[in-house]
């Protein structure tokens, strides 16, 4: 994984993922965590935001995934993300993202599920 990173911890949205018809259509919270493998050399140098990846996009872009789309599976949804991050911010070499549904409908009680995923730009 590369040295220079960018975090974004706790983002939570509310979606319409579930393998089940009743979770595509009552939906749930889910948390992402993302750790985003960048070259912050220049933005360290220069302090402005154009040379790094702006934290509030990538933020948004997640959103705009996770809230627009359905998928049954979390794995999916995970990969759709790290998919979209590489094609909006192509100065993104790395991501590591953990995806959570809390609480979800199951008979156990659980704080949370998830999937976790390291990908490189060159993998995808």
């Amino acid at each position: 994984m590369s040295k220079d990173s960018i975090l974004i911890n706790g983002l939570e949205f509310y979606g319409y993922h579930g393998a089940s018809d009743q979770e595509q259509s009552v939906g749930h919270r889910y948390l992402v965590d993302i750790r985003l493998g960048v070259d912050i050399g220049k933005a360290s140098i220069s302090d402005q935001l154009c040379d790094t990846v702006n934290y509030s996009k990538v933020a948004k872009c997640v959103i705009a995934v996770a809230t627009t789309e359905q998928y049954r599976l979390l794995e999916a949804l995970a990969k759709r993300i790290t998919d979209a991050l590489f094609l909006e911010f192509p100065s993104i070499d790395e991501i590591e993202l953990r995806l959570q549904k809390t609480y979800p409908p199951m008979n156990a009680i659980l704080a949370s599920v998830g999937v976790e995923l390291q990908r490189l730009r060159i993998e995808i």
